[in-house]
């Protein structure tokens, strides 16, 4: 896999950093990419949380590419044999990292709190390599998600959208009382949100789980994938002409500003309607995109832990590993970033409806099938595979190449990728 041989090119690097770190006592070095308003003052609980117990929290935020970049950035530092005390890292990468060796065991951490218990195994496999814990999950988010402001819907005189029908008759409507029907950031992550939330709407879960986990090749080349490329072409006639390279939070001010109607967003967009202000039902709905109502599209973020030798940064670090997981870190946390807990047990008090639909269709979508990683967001593929279908499917977008092209050069690029 690509993104194997990337790791593994710093390995030996990374093997003498281990041996050799030391960190200020007490001190954690923390590399994420939460840095819009909600993000932020989410991840900002948590450093309060270790200055109360006496740590020390050194930020190191790297923003934009729905994480790309600070994958980069880890990479960069890696590479020089400093890599930070614990990083934002999720899906398989998680792996590819512990396979160096240089991950800490929270073994330890994961008994005294129980998190065998409290984790849903889904998640808790994800989470280790070899049976042991090298990763802790933070929360639970909701990809096929479509936001909407009500007062735009109320002055184009147009409903919210149920199916694909209804979704393209209100984006006409909208179009024509001089409003921005789809709030959208032309990025290739972002397209490939709205993409494979098209994938489960178009096809169901049993499609999905053929195109985007298991990369079925005949599937992925299928008359249904050509007709999700087409879904996708006609939405972006109801974008505007500056949404190329804008960030997913500007195209959620959007929707909150009443510029635009929609936007095809994970559930931390909802963040940025909390820190606006903003009520749901009242200022802002949250719809499951069209067609996948019976599916839930996952992301799990999570944090891994590098090796330090230092005593009080080992201390610092498990304090922090221990604190992700605790109850009121989950509450704060979570109502901050938009997201739901995810260890079981936590009441729905304090969350909004929003939520507690998305913590309601969490349990009943594990017991129907329909609870399903997302690919854009780096739980269902490998780097390689996901690399291939970023590829095909930000050129379709941005380019004039017919959706039956596109389902074919999707094929064979998956085919390509898995070699």
């Amino acid at each position: 896999m690509r993104g194997k041989r990337i790791l593994t090119g710093v390995a030996t690097v990374l093997a003498i950093c281990v041996a050799t770190t030391v960190a200020w006592a007490g001190e954690v070095e923390v590399l994420h990419w939460w840095t819009s308003g909600g993000e932020a003052a989410a991840v900002q609980q948590l450093q309060k949380m270790l200055n109360t117990e006496g740590h020390t929290w050194k930020d190191f935020a790297v923003a934009g590419g729905a994480g790309a970049n600070a994958m980069t950035a880890l990479k960069s530092r890696a590479v020089s044999g400093n890599p930070p005390t614990a990083a934002q890292v999720k899906g398989p990468q998680i792996q590819e990292w512990a396979d160096l060796g240089v991950l800490t065991n929270l073994d330890d951490v994961a008994k005294a709190e129980t998190w065998e218990k409290l984790v849903p195994e889904v998640v808790a496999d994800i989470m280790k390599a070899d049976g042991k814990w090298v990763a802790v999950p933070v929360n639970v988010h909701r990809i096929n998600w479509m936001w909407c402001n009500p007062m735009v819907f109320q002055k184009a005189g147009a409903i919210y959208p149920q199916t694909w029908d209804e979704f393209f008759a209100a984006c006409e409507k909208i179009q024509k009382a001089g409003l921005i029907p789809v709030a959208f950031g032309g990025q290739p992550w972002q397209e490939a949100t709205a993409w494979e939330s098209i994938v489960s709407g178009v096809g169901g879960p049993e499609f999905y789980k053929q195109t985007m986990i298991q990369a079925d090749e005949k599937a992925l080349a299928s008359p249904k994938m050509v007709e999700v490329f087409e879904i996708f072409r006609k939405i972006k006639k109801y974008t505007d002409r500056n949404a190329p390279g804008r960030d997913w939070n500007l195209a959620t001010a959007m929707v909150i500003r009443g510029e635009a109607g929609m936007q095809f967003m994970g559930d931390w967009a909802k963040g940025e309607f909390t820190a606006a202000g903003k009520v749901p039902g009242q200022d802002y709905d949250a719809l499951t995109v069209p067609g996948t109502a019976d599916a839930f599209l996952f992301n799990v973020d999570s944090f891994i832990m590098f090796e330090v030798k230092d005593a009080d940064a080992k201390k610092a670090q498990k304090a922090m590993a221990r604190l992700i997981l605790s109850p009121d870190f989950q509450v704060v946390f979570n109502v901050n970033k938009g997201s739901i807990p995810v260890r079981s047990g936590i009441s729905e008090d304090p969350f909004d409806a929003v939520a507690v639909k998305s913590m309601a269709d969490f349990m009943a979508t594990a017991k129907s099938g329909g609870l399903m990683p997302s690919m854009a967001h780096e739980m269902a593929v490998s780097p390689a595979v996901r690399g291939a279908m970023f590829d095909v499917v930000t050129n379709f977008y941005n380019s004039d190449m017919s959706p039956q092209d596109a389902a074919r050069k999707l094929a064979a690029a998956v085919k390509e990728a898995k070699m």
